[in-house]
């Protein structure tokens, strides 16, 4: 199978590059796109002898080997997908940057494992409609995976309820009265994922899991009410699937993001991972504990799920909000709680219309992005980190 990836260097992208490595019988990566870090990228090219490389952000200096075709910029990763012989991609690049190319992957029939939330949340009503068949679209962030795997043969009008689950992050057991003292260097440390520092922090206020149940509506057809979240704090489960007769299924594993990126690849199949030396929790150590989500320590999750609740314009306000917000945040120029507040300002200010198109809902993330600088104070333009 040949392979490309969008978001190479990042944690999902370097999770999928090594299951591909663990399976060279399997999988041949021969696409890589990157936004920045332009070194890392050549390198893994190199590596891999991947024939196409892309790299989107502006103004960084590339020299790729002569033999290896290069694309550059947000209508080059359009062009990698739209010319490159590739049979499965994998999305594992953050924001809105790909969303076309996703779209034209679909199309021309190719298999997508999918890990960018914007893509869903965002552009979801005109991105899915385009799937050709069954399981084309194959979530790789863990929850949905866990969601995915469980739904597996289940019709969903048998569905009573979904549960994403989440840590609790750094903050999970704080004080209240010491939130006032939270910095960039503390939300940033994490208790079980490695991840970069926008979904690190975005997995401390909770609005990451408030933003994945809208990703898990839109990806399985279910209305926002029958989809919550759950604290876990030991990460064991991933997600959780109550059917109309009383029976749950759940997913349980080890944290690690190889494994939903192997489910995701590899479908119908299963790699034997184990036989590799991958950890499995065993039941002596399992922990099904769970906890509600207490909306006072992490109300930046009850704004995100008013976001999908409302859906029109909300959840693509919500995005390009929340990339502000935690930047300012990162940058210390908010404290930690307020970014929640931000992005309920961002959300209660708007009182215009409801996408009609991609583009509109393409615009409202910038919509999103400009009344949120100015609540924090910012002028100059942001991505996030």
């Amino acid at each position: 199978m040949r392979v490309g990836i969008l978001g190479a260097t990042g944690s999902v992208g370097s999770a999928t590059l090594d299951i591909c490595r663990r399976f060279p019988d399997r999988f041949r990566v021969t696409a890589l796109a990157a936004r920045s870090n332009g070194k890392a990228l050549l390198a893994l090219g190199r590596e891999l002898q991947a024939e196409a490389l892309c790299l989107t952000a502006p103004g960084e200096a590339f020299s790729p080997d002569p033999e290896t075709r290069f694309y550059r910029g947000t209508r080059g990763l359009l062009d990698l997908v739209e010319t490159e012989q590739v049979d499965h991609w994998v999305f594992a690049s953050s924001g809105t940057d790909a969303i076309e190319a996703l779209v034209q992957a679909i199309r021309l029939d190719r298999d997508v494992s999918l890990a960018n939330k914007e893509s869903i949340v965002v552009a979801g009503p005109w991105v899915l409609p385009e799937l050709r068949r069954p399981d084309q679209l194959r979530p790789v962030d863990s929850e949905h995976s866990a969601l995915w795997q469980c739904l597996h043969g289940e019709p969903t009008l048998r569905l009573r309820q979904l549960w994403l689950t989440a840590s609790g992050g750094p903050f999970r057991d704080l004080p209240l009265d010491r939130f006032d003292a939270v910095t960039p260097q503390t939300a940033l440390a994490h208790p079980v994922w490695r991840m970069g520092p926008k979904i690190t922090v975005d997995s401390a206020t909770l609005v990451n899991k408030g933003i994945e149940c809208i990703e898990a509506m839109r990806l399985f057809a279910q209305p926002m009410e029958k989809v919550g979240a759950l604290i876990h704090p030991r990460s064991q489960v991933h997600g959780l699937a109550l059917f109309q007769d009383g029976s749950c299924k759940l997913l349980l594993s080890s944290a690690d993001m190889r494994l939903p990126a192997a489910a995701a690849l590899a479908y119908p199949d299963r790699l034997p991972l184990l036989d590799q030396g991958f950890d499995f929790p065993g039941p002596e150590v399992w922990d099904l504990r769970f906890e509600p989500v207490d909306p006072i320590r992490f109300p930046g999750f009850t704004v995100a799920c008013r976001a999908g609740q409302e859906d029109g314009p909300y959840p693509a306000l919500l995005v390009g909000a929340d990339e502000v917000a935690v930047e300012a945040f990162l940058s210390e120029r908010i404290p930690f709680f307020r970014i929640a507040a931000v992005l309920d300002q961002v959300l209660s200010s708007y009182d215009g219309p409801a996408p009609a198109s991609l583009a509109d809902a393409v615009d409202l993330v910038e919509q999103g992005r400009r009344k949120a600088r100015s609540l924090c104070g910012m002028s100059e333009e942001v991505r996030p980190r």
